[in-house]
Protein backbone atom coordinates (compact mmCIF):
# COMPACT_ATOMS: atom_id res chain seq x y z
CA UNK A 1 0.00 0.00 0.00
CA UNK A 2 1.24 3.52 -0.76
CA UNK A 3 1.93 5.39 2.48
CA UNK A 4 3.77 8.51 3.55
CA UNK A 5 7.09 8.84 5.35
CA UNK A 6 5.67 9.98 8.70
CA UNK A 7 3.20 7.11 8.98
CA UNK A 8 5.90 4.54 8.18
CA UNK A 9 8.30 6.01 10.74
CA UNK A 10 5.53 6.12 13.35
CA UNK A 11 4.79 2.42 12.87
CA UNK A 12 8.47 1.49 12.97
CA UNK A 13 8.95 3.36 16.25
CA UNK A 14 6.17 1.20 17.69
CA UNK A 15 8.07 -1.92 16.52
CA UNK A 16 5.30 -2.70 14.03
CA UNK A 17 7.13 -4.17 11.05
CA UNK A 18 5.85 -5.33 7.67
CA UNK A 19 7.27 -8.21 5.58
CA UNK A 20 8.21 -5.97 2.62
CA UNK A 21 9.14 -2.30 2.29
CA UNK A 22 9.58 -0.86 -1.18
CA UNK A 23 11.12 2.61 -0.96
CA UNK A 24 11.34 4.33 -4.34
CA UNK A 25 11.56 7.75 -5.97
CA UNK A 26 13.61 10.89 -6.43
CA UNK A 27 14.08 12.08 -2.84
CA UNK A 28 16.67 9.71 -1.42
CA UNK A 29 16.64 11.33 2.04
CA UNK A 30 13.32 9.70 2.99
CA UNK A 31 14.43 6.35 1.56
CA UNK A 32 17.64 6.43 3.62
CA UNK A 33 15.84 7.49 6.80
CA UNK A 34 13.45 4.53 6.69
CA UNK A 35 16.14 2.05 5.65
CA UNK A 36 18.57 3.27 8.30
CA UNK A 37 15.91 3.11 11.02
CA UNK A 38 15.09 -0.51 10.19
CA UNK A 39 18.78 -1.39 10.01
CA UNK A 40 19.41 0.16 13.44
CA UNK A 41 16.26 -0.81 15.35
CA UNK A 42 14.54 -3.90 13.93
CA UNK A 43 16.97 -6.27 15.67
CA UNK A 44 18.91 -6.24 18.90
CA UNK A 45 22.62 -5.68 18.38
CA UNK A 46 23.41 -9.24 19.43
CA UNK A 47 21.03 -10.62 16.77
CA UNK A 48 22.39 -8.71 13.79
CA UNK A 49 25.43 -10.91 13.10
CA UNK A 50 23.34 -13.88 11.98
CA UNK A 51 20.08 -12.18 11.04
CA UNK A 52 20.83 -8.96 9.19
CA UNK A 53 22.05 -8.86 5.60
CA UNK A 54 22.80 -5.78 3.49
CA UNK A 55 22.92 -6.42 -0.26
CA UNK A 56 23.97 -3.93 -2.93
CA UNK A 57 22.01 -4.08 -6.16
CA UNK A 58 24.99 -3.86 -8.49
CA UNK A 59 26.51 -6.97 -6.83
CA UNK A 60 23.39 -9.16 -6.83
CA UNK A 61 20.60 -10.58 -8.95
CA UNK A 62 16.98 -11.13 -7.96
CA UNK A 63 17.64 -14.78 -7.11
CA UNK A 64 20.27 -13.84 -4.51
CA UNK A 65 17.88 -11.35 -2.90
CA UNK A 66 15.03 -13.87 -2.74
CA UNK A 67 17.25 -16.68 -1.43
CA UNK A 68 18.38 -14.44 1.43
CA UNK A 69 14.80 -13.39 2.15
CA UNK A 70 13.59 -17.02 2.26
CA UNK A 71 16.05 -18.01 5.00
CA UNK A 72 14.83 -18.53 8.55
CA UNK A 73 16.19 -16.41 11.40
CA UNK A 74 18.65 -17.87 13.92
CA UNK A 75 17.83 -17.39 17.61
CA UNK A 76 15.58 -14.48 16.72
CA UNK A 77 11.94 -14.00 15.78
CA UNK A 78 12.89 -12.15 12.59
CA UNK A 79 15.67 -11.39 10.15
CA UNK A 80 16.31 -8.25 8.09
CA UNK A 81 17.39 -8.12 4.44
CA UNK A 82 18.14 -4.64 3.07
CA UNK A 83 18.74 -4.16 -0.65
CA UNK A 84 20.53 -0.86 -1.20
CA UNK A 85 20.65 0.70 -4.69
CA UNK A 86 18.00 -1.84 -5.71
CA UNK A 87 17.49 -0.02 -9.00
CA UNK A 88 20.85 -1.47 -10.08
CA UNK A 89 19.82 -5.13 -9.76
CA UNK A 90 20.73 -6.33 -13.24
CA UNK A 91 17.77 -8.62 -13.85
CA UNK A 92 15.11 -6.68 -11.93
CA UNK A 93 13.20 -5.93 -15.15
CA UNK A 94 13.89 -9.26 -16.88
CA UNK A 95 11.21 -11.89 -17.37
CA UNK A 96 12.93 -14.36 -15.03
CA UNK A 97 13.72 -11.77 -12.35
CA UNK A 98 10.21 -10.36 -12.57
CA UNK A 99 8.70 -13.82 -12.08
CA UNK A 100 10.80 -14.43 -8.96
CA UNK A 101 9.79 -11.05 -7.52
CA UNK A 102 6.10 -11.65 -8.27
CA UNK A 103 6.25 -15.02 -6.55
CA UNK A 104 7.90 -13.57 -3.46
CA UNK A 105 5.55 -10.60 -3.19
CA UNK A 106 2.61 -13.00 -3.38
CA UNK A 107 4.14 -15.31 -0.74
CA UNK A 108 6.60 -13.38 1.43
CA UNK A 109 8.54 -15.03 4.26
CA UNK A 110 6.67 -13.78 7.37
CA UNK A 111 9.78 -13.84 9.58
CA UNK A 112 11.76 -11.60 7.15
CA UNK A 113 11.74 -7.82 6.85
CA UNK A 114 12.77 -7.24 3.24
CA UNK A 115 13.64 -3.64 2.32
CA UNK A 116 14.19 -2.43 -1.24
CA UNK A 117 15.89 0.99 -1.63
CA UNK A 118 15.03 1.81 -5.25
CA UNK A 119 16.42 5.31 -5.83
CA UNK A 120 15.98 8.04 -8.45
CA UNK A 121 13.18 6.25 -10.29
CA UNK A 122 9.94 4.36 -9.74
CA UNK A 123 8.68 0.96 -10.89
CA UNK A 124 6.12 1.03 -13.71
CA UNK A 125 2.70 0.47 -12.09
CA UNK A 126 1.38 -1.01 -15.32
CA UNK A 127 3.58 -4.07 -14.84
CA UNK A 128 2.48 -6.93 -12.62
CA UNK A 129 5.32 -6.37 -10.16
CA UNK A 130 4.45 -2.66 -10.02
CA UNK A 131 0.87 -3.52 -9.06
CA UNK A 132 2.04 -6.05 -6.48
CA UNK A 133 4.47 -3.55 -4.93
CA UNK A 134 1.53 -1.20 -4.43
CA UNK A 135 -0.78 -3.91 -3.11
CA UNK A 136 1.50 -6.21 -1.10
CA UNK A 137 4.23 -4.01 0.40
CA UNK A 138 4.65 -0.83 2.37
CA UNK A 139 5.24 1.30 -0.70
CA UNK A 140 6.84 4.72 -0.21
CA UNK A 141 7.07 6.87 -3.34
CA UNK A 142 9.24 9.93 -2.70
CA UNK A 143 9.39 13.20 -4.60
CA UNK A 144 11.70 16.19 -4.30
CA UNK A 145 10.19 18.89 -2.10
CA UNK A 146 9.18 22.15 -3.72
CA UNK A 147 11.12 25.25 -2.64
CA UNK A 148 8.19 26.56 -0.61
CA UNK A 149 8.09 23.29 1.37
CA UNK A 150 11.68 23.53 2.58
CA UNK A 151 11.08 25.97 5.51
CA UNK A 152 8.40 23.67 6.93
CA UNK A 153 10.77 20.71 6.56
CA UNK A 154 13.50 22.63 8.42
CA UNK A 155 11.09 23.57 11.20
CA UNK A 156 9.77 20.01 11.51
CA UNK A 157 13.30 18.57 11.67
CA UNK A 158 14.18 20.90 14.54
CA UNK A 159 10.93 19.88 16.25
CA UNK A 160 11.84 16.21 15.78
CA UNK A 161 15.02 16.98 17.72
CA UNK A 162 12.93 18.81 20.37
CA UNK A 163 14.28 22.26 19.43
CA UNK A 164 12.41 25.39 18.42
CA UNK A 165 13.70 27.66 15.66
CA UNK A 166 12.89 31.26 14.73
CA UNK A 167 11.37 32.07 11.33
CA UNK A 168 14.47 34.01 10.30
CA UNK A 169 16.83 31.16 11.21
CA UNK A 170 14.56 28.74 9.33
CA UNK A 171 14.56 30.90 6.21
CA UNK A 172 18.32 31.43 6.38
CA UNK A 173 18.89 27.68 6.27
CA UNK A 174 16.34 27.15 3.50
CA UNK A 175 17.68 29.96 1.32
CA UNK A 176 21.36 29.25 1.86
CA UNK A 177 21.41 25.47 1.53
CA UNK A 178 18.67 24.86 -1.01
CA UNK A 179 16.54 21.72 -1.29
CA UNK A 180 19.19 19.08 -0.56
CA UNK A 181 17.48 17.49 2.45
CA UNK A 182 20.45 15.33 3.40
CA UNK A 183 22.73 18.35 3.53
CA UNK A 184 20.13 20.39 5.44
CA UNK A 185 19.74 17.72 8.12
CA UNK A 186 23.49 17.16 8.36
CA UNK A 187 24.05 20.89 8.91
CA UNK A 188 21.29 21.05 11.52
CA UNK A 189 22.71 18.01 13.31
CA UNK A 190 26.13 19.67 13.33
CA UNK A 191 24.62 22.86 14.77
CA UNK A 192 22.68 21.04 17.51
CA UNK A 193 25.75 19.23 18.85
CA UNK A 194 26.72 22.59 20.36
CA UNK A 195 23.73 22.69 22.72
CA UNK A 196 23.04 20.45 25.69
CA UNK A 197 19.71 22.17 26.47
CA UNK A 198 16.66 22.39 24.20
CA UNK A 199 16.70 26.07 23.30
CA UNK A 200 15.18 28.17 20.52
CA UNK A 201 17.69 28.42 17.67
CA UNK A 202 18.14 31.93 16.29
CA UNK A 203 19.81 33.37 13.21
CA UNK A 204 23.07 34.28 14.96
CA UNK A 205 23.52 30.64 16.00
CA UNK A 206 22.86 29.47 12.43
CA UNK A 207 25.45 32.00 11.27
CA UNK A 208 28.01 30.83 13.82
CA UNK A 209 27.67 27.05 13.59
CA UNK A 210 26.55 26.43 10.01
CA UNK A 211 28.92 28.99 8.57
CA UNK A 212 26.34 31.24 6.95
CA UNK A 213 27.37 34.86 7.29
CA UNK A 214 24.82 36.75 9.36
CA UNK A 215 25.10 39.86 7.18
CA UNK A 216 26.14 38.47 3.82
CA UNK A 217 23.88 35.66 2.66
CA UNK A 218 21.19 35.10 0.05
CA UNK A 219 18.47 35.79 2.61
CA UNK A 220 19.93 39.25 3.34
CA UNK A 221 20.44 39.89 -0.39
CA UNK A 222 16.74 39.29 -0.98
CA UNK A 223 15.91 41.65 1.87
CA UNK A 224 18.20 44.35 0.45
CA UNK A 225 16.56 43.95 -2.95
CA UNK A 226 13.09 44.12 -1.37
CA UNK A 227 13.87 47.52 0.15
CA UNK A 228 16.03 48.61 -2.82
CA UNK A 229 19.03 49.09 -0.55
CA UNK A 230 21.57 49.51 -3.33
CA UNK A 231 24.65 49.87 -1.13
CA UNK A 232 23.76 46.85 1.02
CA UNK A 233 23.00 44.69 -2.03
CA UNK A 234 26.35 45.56 -3.57
CA UNK A 235 28.21 44.87 -0.33
CA UNK A 236 26.64 41.41 -0.22
CA UNK A 237 27.44 40.48 -3.84
CA UNK A 238 31.02 41.76 -3.39
CA UNK A 239 31.29 39.45 -0.38
CA UNK A 240 29.93 36.58 -2.50
CA UNK A 241 32.51 37.34 -5.18
CA UNK A 242 35.30 37.24 -2.60
CA UNK A 243 34.00 33.97 -1.10
CA UNK A 244 32.77 31.95 -4.09
CA UNK A 245 33.21 28.53 -2.48
CA UNK A 246 30.65 29.30 0.21
CA UNK A 247 28.38 31.26 -2.12
CA UNK A 248 28.07 29.41 -5.43
CA UNK A 249 26.61 31.52 -8.22
CA UNK A 250 24.16 28.82 -9.28
CA UNK A 251 22.57 28.84 -5.79
CA UNK A 252 22.29 32.65 -5.88
CA UNK A 253 20.55 32.45 -9.26
CA UNK A 254 18.27 29.69 -8.00
CA UNK A 255 17.17 31.73 -5.00
CA UNK A 256 16.67 34.96 -6.94
CA UNK A 257 14.48 33.15 -9.45
CA UNK A 258 12.41 31.67 -6.60
CA UNK A 259 12.20 35.10 -4.93
CA UNK A 260 10.85 36.95 -7.97
CA UNK A 261 8.47 34.08 -8.67
CA UNK A 262 7.05 34.70 -5.20
CA UNK A 263 6.69 38.42 -5.98
CA UNK A 264 4.83 37.44 -9.15
CA UNK A 265 2.48 35.31 -7.04
CA UNK A 266 1.88 38.18 -4.60
CA UNK A 267 0.96 40.48 -7.49
CA UNK A 268 -1.40 37.76 -8.72
CA UNK A 269 -3.10 37.34 -5.34
CA UNK A 270 -3.63 41.09 -4.97
CA UNK A 271 -4.88 41.49 -8.56
CA UNK A 272 -7.35 38.65 -8.02
CA UNK A 273 -8.63 39.65 -4.59
CA UNK A 274 -7.99 43.39 -4.61
CA UNK A 275 -6.82 42.97 -1.04
CA UNK A 276 -5.51 40.02 0.93
CA UNK A 277 -4.47 39.43 4.51
CA UNK A 278 -0.99 38.33 5.47
CA UNK A 279 -1.98 34.72 6.04
CA UNK A 280 -3.46 34.42 2.54
CA UNK A 281 -0.30 35.83 0.97
CA UNK A 282 1.94 33.68 3.17
CA UNK A 283 0.01 30.56 2.12
CA UNK A 284 0.19 31.49 -1.57
CA UNK A 285 3.97 31.95 -1.60
CA UNK A 286 4.89 29.37 1.04
CA UNK A 287 6.57 31.62 3.62
CA UNK A 288 6.00 32.38 7.29
CA UNK A 289 3.54 35.29 7.77
CA UNK A 290 6.42 37.00 9.63
CA UNK A 291 7.98 37.85 6.23
CA UNK A 292 4.89 39.04 4.36
CA UNK A 293 5.40 42.75 5.04
CA UNK A 294 8.80 42.51 3.37
CA UNK A 295 7.17 41.07 0.26
CA UNK A 296 4.51 43.79 0.29
CA UNK A 297 7.27 46.40 0.39
CA UNK A 298 8.98 44.61 -2.49
CA UNK A 299 5.93 44.71 -4.79
CA UNK A 300 5.65 48.44 -4.20
CA UNK A 301 9.27 48.73 -5.32
CA UNK A 302 8.82 46.26 -8.17
CA UNK A 303 5.61 46.70 -10.19
CA UNK A 304 4.34 43.68 -12.09
CA UNK A 305 6.17 44.48 -15.34
CA UNK A 306 9.44 45.03 -13.46
CA UNK A 307 9.06 41.65 -11.74
CA UNK A 308 8.54 40.01 -15.14
CA UNK A 309 11.60 41.85 -16.49
CA UNK A 310 13.67 40.75 -13.50
CA UNK A 311 12.70 37.12 -14.01
CA UNK A 312 13.93 37.48 -17.58
CA UNK A 313 17.22 38.95 -16.32
CA UNK A 314 17.64 36.01 -13.93
CA UNK A 315 17.01 33.50 -16.72
CA UNK A 316 19.56 35.26 -18.93
CA UNK A 317 22.14 35.16 -16.13
CA UNK A 318 21.44 31.46 -15.61
CA UNK A 319 22.11 30.79 -19.30
CA UNK A 320 25.34 32.81 -19.14
CA UNK A 321 26.53 30.77 -16.16
CA UNK A 322 25.93 27.69 -18.30
CA UNK A 323 28.04 29.18 -21.09
CA UNK A 324 25.28 30.44 -23.36
CA UNK A 325 25.74 34.06 -24.46
CA UNK A 326 28.55 34.87 -22.03
CA UNK A 327 31.62 36.77 -23.17
CA UNK A 328 34.80 34.72 -22.90
CA UNK A 329 36.44 36.74 -20.12
CA UNK A 330 33.39 37.44 -17.94
CA UNK A 331 33.66 35.91 -14.48
CA UNK A 332 30.75 34.45 -12.55
CA UNK A 333 31.08 37.23 -9.99
CA UNK A 334 30.75 39.92 -12.67
CA UNK A 335 27.66 38.13 -14.05
CA UNK A 336 26.00 38.28 -10.62
CA UNK A 337 26.95 41.96 -10.22
CA UNK A 338 25.50 42.75 -13.64
CA UNK A 339 22.31 40.87 -12.74
CA UNK A 340 21.83 42.73 -9.46
CA UNK A 341 22.40 46.07 -11.22
CA UNK A 342 19.68 45.23 -13.76
CA UNK A 343 17.30 44.10 -11.00
CA UNK A 344 17.71 47.33 -9.05
CA UNK A 345 17.56 49.77 -11.96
Amino acid sequence: MAVNFDSILSQLKKKQFAPIYFLQGDETYFIDRISDFIEEHALEESQKGFNQVVIYGKDADVSAVINNARRFPMMSERQVVIVKEAQEIKDFNSEKGGALLVNYFQNPQPSTILVFCYKYKTVDKRKKIGKLIDAESVNLVTKKLYDNQIPDFVKSYFAEKAFEVTPKATQMIADSIGNNLTRITNEIDKLLTNFSEKIKIEDHQVSKYIGISKEYNVFELQKALSFKQVLKANQIINYFDANPKNNPSILIIFNLFAYFNKLLLVHGVLMKNGQANNNEIASAIGVNPYFVNEYLTAIRNYPLQKVINNLSFVRDADMKLKGVGASGNQSEGSMIKELVFKILH
